[in-house]
């Protein structure tokens, strides 16, 4: 039998999952690790945004790093591609002028708090970053900066870390929030891969199921 990952997104969770999640063999969460508590938590690693505001949050206070989630953690990954984000910074300031430090690069702070917490830390590559925009134009997207986090953390565990016998699962994940994210044609990505059996979302009723058959 393979491994549960379990990816937590930082919305609604089911009632009563938190003992499923932490029963899971690798649990990755986001950024601040909203989903601790009602979510659990076991905490393997954090996926952060690591350019602009929320980047230098997180890398320069050191209350992030001293928090519950972080510290428990194994790894850190950056899910932007500083030379990605580079090269698209001159066409985001012309589309959307009031993102001036969205391509502001916090990369080498996340880096060196791993080192410091002895973690591992994980650029995820730009490849997975250009293969989701491709994938995303068959839903006809509109304009839109990037990808989400929650998304980058999902496609980079499916192409490189789950194996054969692993299940991917996920939850807490509502596809909704900043417009500079297309999340509704995100949503509409994972709902395909969720029916090719690529990925599980986690709901009452599948945590129901699994205890019942203990």
């Amino acid at each position: 039998m393979g491994r549960r990952i379990m990816i937590v997104g930082n919305g609604e969770l089911p009632q009563g999952i938190a003992d499923f999640i932490d029963l899971s063999d690798i649990v990755i969460r986001f950024n601040d690790c909203r989903s601790l508590g009602s979510g659990g938590s076991r905490t393997d690693v954090v996926a952060v945004c690591n350019t602009g505001r929320p980047g230098r949050e997180m890398a320069e206070e050191t209350g992030w790093r001293n928090s519950d989630g972080v510290r428990q953690a194994s790894a850190i990954w950056s899910v932007r591609d500083p030379a990605k984000f580079s090269e698209m910074e001159p066409d985001i300031r012309a589309r959307w002028p009031e993102l001036t430090d969205f391509c502001a690069d916090y990369t080498a702070g996340f880096a060196a708090i791993a080192e410091q917490t002895g973690k591992s830390h994980t650029v995820i590559p730009r490849g997975v970053h250009e293969r989701l925009d491709s994938a995303l134009q068959a839903y006809s997207p509109a304009p839109y900066v990037c990808p989400s986090t929650g998304l980058f953390a999902i496609a980079h565990v499916l192409e490189s870390l789950n194996g054969d016998d692993d299940e991917v699962a996920i939850t807490g994940f509502g596809h909704q929030g900043w417009n500079g994210h297309p999340f509704a044609a995100e949503k509409q990505l994972v709902e395909a891969l969720t029916h090719q059996g690529r990925l599980t979302r986690i709901s009452s009723t599948s945590i129901f199921s699994a205890s019942e058959g203990a």
